[in-house]
């Protein structure tokens, strides 16, 4: 029987390789709407966290910049963090009641 040693430099390479992919496999999720350069209109709903009718109301009054093929909405992604930097508000009182 062959005894192998394991040294502390070995598992920190274990360790080090094993971080990096599992971050690999966690790293779509979150980064997938980011590195796309046009969402469709679920995924600026889940981005934003509003409903079908907040996101047309905002398609409406101009709120929102989209382009439209067909039947389906396309948002760029660059404008949705555009509107978010815009909209952005120091006083968390007027964040959370509009006044």
């Amino acid at each position: 029987m062959a005894v192998e040693l394991i040294t502390k430099e070995d598992l920190n390479i274990f360790k080090t390789d094993l971080l990096n992919e599992i971050r690999q496999l966690i790293k779509p999720r979150g980064a997938n709407l980011a590195q796309k350069e046009w969402l469709k209109s679920y995924e600026v709903r889940k981005l934003l966290s509003i409903s079908p009718g907040k996101l047309q109301n905002m398609r409406v009054n101009g709120t929102i910049e989209f382009t439209q093929i067909g039947g389906l909405m396309f948002y760029k992604y660059d404008d949705i963090v555009k509107l978010m930097e815009n909209n952005k508000s120091k006083n968390p009182f007027i964040a959370r009641h509009g006044k």
